[in-house]
């Protein structure tokens, strides 16, 4: 390309982004006009408010993004790997200069709920107030309460590492025009109190989505309502549909979908990896009564189509069989004795592999980590003592793994499809969190 070509291009592209970083900004003004305040409810009991707050933080895992490894609790740092760069999250400690001390609950709630900073700038969705928004004004206030009698932590908030031109705020403004509605849950008046209870802990504070869904190129949730699975971004784990489909839970009961969220155990799976942090660190702190809303509200989820989903490659018949043998030989050596024969498990300490939706599902990228890697549910007040399984990465070749992982994916009813060496390969070196 010659220099006359590129100096085009270039003037071509700034214009084009600046064009839309104007429409982002007058979306902005738009937005930042009818702001709603919500319905502000006075407070009586301010010890009830601050239980109420920390509750709240528990149910949103709160602490997990706004803490860095080895640093202050919610003094923020900790790195968040995205598609489009590195987002640092922010300190919300009541620091005045540079956490949310001089924030006030009008402030929060504008950011919880419209997604917007104290300063009135667009905040990035690696936030996400795409499911905050559902919390009502008196849960947003409540919360904002208990951070604010956290003890202040001086800790300056680090810039994004965004790419060019993801790091341009006002862009932002398309984004949200396309993607993002502020709105304050809605009971279902043709639902149970129960089942609306469970619905806003799981749109709201608990953000499954944010999991649980598949997300287009721009890195929104495609059909967020119904959590029918996805990759998580930049995390490399596929989290599994929540709704009552073939590989979601529609074989599943309440009591077994209530038992995975208070303990991580169930008879029909068990908890690893980021889901694993969630249980430990959030769900088997909230009330009996919330986890069993949580458990009635996702049970009544109709079933969804995968999205994404495509057959995987079968080999020839005589290569299939053969990776089937080397899998089953692998398996009775090192598995059957706690996953059972026919894959049945021996809950709690042994989840079942026959039927279990996260191994025999769309993406073997779980089974294959977890042989890998192993790893343990988290430690609960309903199962202190977790059984974990170790890591076969360091005896098995990439070509094993991938033919273990391919016999239990194809066994007892499982229908999951094969695996590869280069499929094993690609996890191989992935970071454990």
């Amino acid at each position: 390309m010659n220099r006359t070509l590129r100096l085009g291009v270039g003037i071509l592209l700034g214009s084009v982004l600046a064009v839309v970083a104007l429409a982002g900004g007058v979306i902005a003004w738009q937005s930042l006009r009818s702001e709603d305040p919500g319905v502000i409810v006075p407070v009586t009991d301010r010890q009830a408010q601050l239980a109420k707050g920390q509750y709240l933080a528990r149910a949103g895992n709160c602490m997990a993004c706004h803490t860095a490894r080895g640093g202050a609790a919610y003094a923020g740092g900790l790195a968040l790997a995205t598609p489009f760069g590195t987002i640092y999250t922010n300190n919300i400690t009541p620091d005045r200069a540079t956490g949310i001390g001089d924030w006030s609950a009008g402030d929060f709630w504008r950011a919880l709920h419209h997604g917007r900073g104290r300063d009135g700038r667009f905040l990035f969705p690696a936030f996400p107030y795409t499911s905050f928004t559902q919390l009502s004004r008196e849960d947003s206030d409540a919360l904002f309460a208990w951070l604010r009698t956290l003890p202040p932590v001086n800790q300056a908030n680090r810039s994004h590492e965004l790419r060019f031109p993801y790091d341009q705020r006002p862009l932002l403004g398309l984004w949200r025009a396309f993607f993002f509605t502020p709105a304050v849950y809605q009971p279902d008046p043709a639902r149970s109190a129960q089942w609306n209870r469970g619905a806003y802990l799981v749109r709201g504070a608990g953000h499954c989505s944010a999991c649980h869904s598949a997300r287009n190129l721009v890195a929104a949730s495609i059909a967020p309502l119904d959590l029918a699975g996805g990759m998580i971004p930049a995390l490399d784990w596929y989290a599994p549909p929540l709704h009552g489909g073939e590989h979601g839970l529609g074989s599943w009961s309440e009591a077994d979908i209530t038992a995975l969220l208070r303990t991580g155990v169930s008879p029909r799976g068990t908890s690893l990896g980021p889901m694993s942090e969630i249980v430990g660190r959030s769900l088997q702190y909230l009330d009996d009564e919330d986890i069993n809303a949580m458990a009635v509200y996702l049970k009544s989820l109709p079933a969804q189509p995968l999205p994404g989903a495509s057959a995987a490659a079968q080999p020839e018949p005589a290569e299939a069989e053969r990776i089937l043998k080397q899998g089953k030989k692998l398996y009775g050596e090192l598995c059957v004795d706690c996953h059972g024969g026919k894959g049945q498990g021996s809950a709690p300490d042994y989840p079942p592999l026959a039927g279990n939706h996260a191994i025999g599902g769309p993406q073997p990228v779980n089974a294959i980590r977890a042989v890998l890697n192993g790893g343990f549910p988290p430690s609960t007040a309903g199962n202190p003592y977790p059984f974990g399984m170790p890591p076969f990465g360091p005896q098995l070749s990439d070509q094993e793994v991938a033919a273990l992982v391919s016999y239990v994916r194809n066994s007892w009813g499982n229908q999951g499809g094969f695996v590869s060496a280069s499929d094993v390969n690609r996890y191989r070196s992935v970071p454990l969190d």
